[in-house]
């Protein structure tokens, strides 16, 4: 059969783009829909067959009772219904039959005549013949005899149910009575079927929209309590968890699962509440620590340098452990402080809002920058007219500081220094950005720790210190980022071999 596989292989694909519904709440109001659809289709075509069944087995008795009176009627000397006699007698016989039967004669499987009762009997004048096409014929003469009716449909009258007995002479007696009545009923019941069943679609969808909706409430609460607790921000400090979803019956799906979200909720709101216990703990125990520190440093510090003043001679090996003990003093002092700087930080201390001319930041910024590495190449990129931003002056110069000083201590001797500052436009929101970019075409940030090198005692390999001297300790770009997210900003590190960018972003404007 040609375009049989193609059209089958339409049929799957416009079947498998049919779009399903993917809520729970759709699914389970369309599936009773489809079901309630089937068993009405179910329903409806189980009466009609039935209906259909029981009047066909009525006309089919009918014919029973009829018997051959009529196509009796049509038999005649010469096998005519011309001369006088014959239509006496065809008058005669229509009169006591229903009108619209039908009746044939066949001879050896020809129609020889064949006739229909009118509706009207008492009108003589009318035709009782029927006109037979060659179908007509070959369907009569195919009827069996003796055997059960068969409906048959006639080219000029329509559906029939025609029942065939044998003559008294050896031909074949055909007697059949319209199915138009049965029709008729079969496709009245058909439309009030589908009229009453397809309101009762209607209306069991809507209801049952309405119930399935009624149902899924507990759900709908747990989904939406679900939604808030996901817009939470539970990285980092104090989280306090939305109310409870509201708990159904305990024996119902629904109300096992409201059940256990909400001691979900439970376990989650107890362990955050004990790590922001912790952190809070270790911030205090940082904070307090470094406090306590700086002074003990400051004197370690203090009484080594007295002791390097002492005019009395001092021997070599002890002017060295003075001179490292001085150094050493003077490097943890400024761990303590960066450590004491990054408590208070996450403390969340508020910092300076003021005006900062961010340009004149960069213009010092760099300046310490060529007195402490004057063997590298230090460039700026400003813009025309002065940069503000709002923010502590004291802290934001510190960013400078401790980038420019990376980027002095972890790239070789030679090493170009580009700092750039430039305003940029936020899209859609009619806002801005000053950006700070500091880029160096040093050997670049290893790959290995570029994810964690805004953390904490990060050090970068000695591979891309070559010719340059020392490290701190770790803690410089810690501060960077620290100090940009409490002015609502955010850095970012961008690295390969020969081009390392660091861009800090910082909300332009905004009222000091």
């Amino acid at each position: 059969m040609r375009g049989g596989p193609s059209r089958g292989l339409r049929v799957l694909r416009g079947v498998r783009g049919l779009r399903w519904p993917h809520t729970l709440r759709a699914r389970l109001t369309a599936g009773l829909v489809v079901l309630l659809a089937v068993s009405c289709a179910a329903v409806g075509v189980a009466a009609v067959i039935e209906l259909d069944g029981f009047l066909t087995g009525r006309l089919d008795q009918q014919l029973t009772e009829v018997g051959t009176q009529f196509p009796a009627s049509l038999e005649h000397k010469g096998q005519t219904l011309t001369d006088h006699d014959a239509d006496d007698r065809e008058r005669g016989d229509t009169r006591r039959q229903a009108p619209g039967t039908f009746g044939a004669r066949l001879v050896d499987g020809t129609v020889t005549n064949a006739a229909v009762v009118p509706a009207d009997k008492d009108d003589a004048t009318t035709d009782l013949k029927v006109a037979l096409t060659a179908r007509d014929r070959r369907e009569l003469a195919a009827v069996p005899v003796g055997g059960k009716a068969r409906s048959i449909r006639l080219s000029s009258l329509g559906g029939y149910r025609v029942l065939a007995s044998a003559g008294r002479d050896g031909d074949v007696m055909i007697t059949g009575l319209p199915l138009e009545s049965v029709e008729a009923a079969v496709h009245r019941l058909e439309a009030v079927a589908a009229i009453v069943f397809g309101a009762a679609l209607l209306a069991a969808g809507f209801a049952g929209a309405l119930w399935v909706r009624w149902s899924l409430r507990p759900l709908s609460r747990v989904a939406a309590t679900a939604t808030r607790v996901s817009e939470l921000p539970l990285a980092s400090g104090e989280v306090t968890l939305p109310p409870r979803a509201p708990e159904s019956d305990p024996r119902s799906e629904v109300g096992r699962v409201a059940g256990a979200f909400n001691r979900m909720l439970g376990h989650v709101e107890d362990a955050l509440t004990h790590r922001h216990a912790s952190e809070e703990r270790l911030r205090s125990f940082a904070a307090d620590a470094s406090h306590e520190l700086r002074t003990p440093v400051a004197s370690i510090r203090g009484h080594a340098e007295l002791a390097l003043l002492h005019p009395d001679p001092v021997p070599p090996k002890v002017t060295r452990a003075l001179e490292r003990i001085e150094a050493e003093s003077a490097r943890m002092g400024v761990m303590v402080d960066e450590m004491l700087l990054l408590a208070r930080l996450d403390a969340g201390r508020p910092l300076e809002r003021r005006h900062v001319d961010l340009t004149r930041l960069v213009l010092d910024a760099i300046t310490d920058a060529r007195a402490a590495g004057p063997d590298h190449r230090w460039t700026l990129e400003l813009p025309e007219e002065p940069v503000t931003v709002t923010g502590d002056a004291h802290r934001l110069q510190q960013v400078l500081a401790n980038l420019l000083a990376n980027a002095r201590l972890h790239t070789p001797v030679g090493t170009k220094v580009t700092v750039t500052v430039k305003v940029t436009a936020e899209a859609g929101t009619g806002g801005g950005a000053t950006c700070l970019v500091v880029h160096d075409d040093g050997p670049g940030v290893p790959t290995e720790i570029q994810p964690g090198v805004f953390e904490r005692f990060t050090r970068a390999d000695r591979r891309r210190t070559e010719g340059g001297g020392g490290g701190g300790a770790g803690l410089g770009l810690s501060i960077v980022a620290a100090v940009t997210e409490a002015h609502g900003g955010s850095v970012e590190l961008e690295s390969r071999p020969g081009a390392t960018r660091f861009t800090v972003k910082l909300p332009s404007g905004g009222a000091a």
